[in-house]
């Protein structure tokens, strides 16, 4: 068989769950014609290839394109000086009550033209399919208005026009309250609820809606009506939960069969309880843990021992994560979480 590429000597991390550890194939050949994978498996039981070009990986391994499924990678300026305030003792809750965080970001990314935003997030996609990114989801969110939010979402969807990568766009009109609507949180819910989240489904500009259940953000009844609202227009969920303090975000989720449940260090054995009975996957992000210099730990051994499935993400974002690594944030899973190599790869 004709192919243009065949790598040989390789070690292929199939995570097949057939095969023991990540699925290894410790002997393993891969071919490729026209950009394509013609075979992946064993040497031993490849066809024979006639090919233009033969790569000797020499034990290396080779393993599925990294998948990101946490990210804020959409947003204008920067938040630098809040690294300063934090190392001066400032937590993420007094930063963001006091006019920074997302707010912050959001007069930045208002500012912003779309292509301006563009523009801004390349390098930051870049540096990630640098390291073998081939998926990517991201987020709105700094926008906090319908003009801006959808802007923030064109701008998602045209990064997977402009680089060879799978793009999963979110709608994050829940991550903050504007200052246009302070001290009328529910008014601005109404807002997301009936004109923002009608106007994405629209426009099929999202593949999923979140929300940021939290005490600076939103509470559990807000996000039960986005989730509602979400669910009539047809669009699956997501939630950023129990990050700084337990609102029983997760077992919300899990009620509405939630794709992942984010952040989680607060997380309950209740929580996890209802994430394992609804399949909903516990999104870990170790950057932004180590960022906001977090002290409490995900409860990783009661997610193991309910079968939660596992995912990492940078949660890249200009405050709270300002990580393009995935290679870093498995090195964190790992260090930081106590996540076996296993886990972190898969």
């Amino acid at each position: 068989m004709r192919c243009d590429r065949i790598w040989v000597g390789a070690r292929l991390a199939t995570l097949s769950p057939e095969l023991p550890g990540l699925g290894e194939i410790a002997n393993g050949l891969i071919a490729s014609r026209d950009g394509k994978i013609v075979y992946s498996g064993d040497a031993a039981g490849a066809p024979r290839f006639e090919a233009a070009e033969t790569i000797d990986c020499q034990g290396r391994w080779i393993t599925p394109g990294l998948i990101d499924p946490h990210t804020h990678l959409i947003f204008g300026g920067d938040r630098a000086h809040e690294f300063e305030l934090r190392l001066a003792g400032a937590s993420y809750e007094e930063i963001a009550r006091a006019g920074g965080g997302i707010v912050s970001t959001m007069k930045a990314t208002r500012a912003a033209s779309e292509d301006e935003l563009v523009a801004s997030a390349l390098p930051r996609l870049d540096a990630l399919i640098a390291e073998g990114l081939t998926t990517i989801e991201v987020k709105s969110g700094y926008g906090l208005s319908l003009e801006h939010e959808l802007k923030s979402l064109r701008a998602a969807r045209k990064l997977g026009q402009l680089r060879p990568v799978s793009v999963k766009t979110t709608f994050l009109g829940a991550h903050a309250l504007p200052p246009e609507y302070t001290g009328n949180s529910d008014g601005y819910i109404e807002e997301v609820c009936e004109r923002m989240i009608p106007a994405v489904a629209a426009e099929g500009l999202a593949d999923a809606v979140d929300a940021f259940c939290e005490g600076i953000g939103f509470t559990p009844e807000q996000t039960r009506r986005v989730f509602e609202a979400a669910k009539a227009h047809g669009l699956p969920v997501k939630l950023h939960a129990e990050q700084l303090s337990n609102l029983h975000g997760a077992a919300l989720a899990a009620d509405y069969g939630a794709l992942s449940a984010d952040h989680l260090e607060h997380l309950d054995q209740a929580g996890v309880a209802a994430m394992a009975r609804a399949g909903v996957v516990a999104t870990l992000l170790p950057g932004a843990y180590y960022f906001v210099r977090e002290t409490k730990l995900p409860p990783i051994e009661d997610l193991r021992a309910a079968g939660v499935p596992m995912a990492l993400a940078t949660d890249c974002n200009p405050g709270t994560s300002p990580l393009t690594s995935l290679l870093l944030t498995m090195n964190m899973g790992a260090t930081l979480f106590r996540l076996t190599v296993d886990e972190c790869l898969a």
